[in-house]
């Protein structure tokens, strides 16, 4: 009999260490019901962004809602691209209408891609304008609107597609909004979605705080203006390497 009750003892002893063990692992946070720390939180999903709606108050159709008023507010976004059409340097006369012809300051996170060498330049109030190589050869109807769109060589569409892609908002910009105008209606015109096409206007009337400035200064010791033209994102086409279209 005390054999036997020593046996009870010892079985009973082990049911209660059996017992404290499986709480103590019950009551320990699991990685399911831990706290995430703050700092891996999501981030916080980007304002939604409105449909392109140009104003038809306006002679270039810049956008009602993402402007050169309001860039700042839509900057730094995954789901657009960001595109400055203005030349580095336009022979066109700018200065006659109150503008500039050279490039002296864009906004961060715009790429250049200037608009006279994606596709031919309709008939534009200022003297000397670019009429030389570009990807496009374009004709108009007469209420100005776009006839035909002919590539130029056998990269252009290639080219297009990749400065201008389909799967993302595209916000363009150009000194007045000229530049920007024409080529969103050129994108329209070959296949773009008009929703995610917008006309921001022009960087002359820019008063945010996001300008990226061309123009060193002190000017030279000649007094001359120093261009940086190094610190653009500017999308070069050498067309010497491209294919004509015969």
């Amino acid at each position: 009999m005390k054999k036997l009750a020593v046996f009870l003892s010892l079985v009973l002893l082990l049911a209660l260490f059996t017992a404290c063990g499986t709480e103590a692992v019950n009551s320990s946070p699991s990685a399911e019901t831990s706290p995430v720390p703050s700092s891996e939180a999501a981030a916080p999903t980007p304002t939604p962004l409105p449909a392109g709606e140009p104003d038809i108050n306006n002679e270039f159709g810049v956008d009602k809602n993402i402007n050169i008023e309001t860039i700042d507010n839509w900057l730094n976004r995954d789901d657009v691209v960001y595109r400055d059409m203005r030349m580095l340097f336009d022979p066109a006369q700018f200065g006659d209408i109150g503008g500039e012809a050279d490039l002296t300051r864009t906004i961060e996170g715009f790429k250049v891609v200037p608009y006279p060498y994606i596709a031919t330049l309709p008939p534009i109030p200022v003297g000397n304008a670019y009429s030389g190589e570009c990807l496009f050869r374009l004709t108009w109807n007469e209420d100005g609107t776009i006839a035909t769109a002919d590539p130029n060589y056998e990269e252009s569409m290639m080219i297009l597609e990749e400065l201008f892609p389909k799967n993302k908002a595209i916000f363009l910009m150009c000194g007045g909004g000229g530049y920007a105008g024409m080529t969103r209606a050129l994108l329209i015109f070959l296949g773009w979605d008009a929703s995610k096409l917008y006309n921001i206007g022009g960087n002359w009337g820019y008063k945010g705080t996001h300008s990226l400035e061309l123009v060193v200064s002190p000017e030279d010791a000649a007094g001359n203006s120093i261009y940086a033209t190094w610190r653009a994102d500017y999308a070069y086409i050498d067309f010497s390497r491209l294919h004509p279209i015969s």
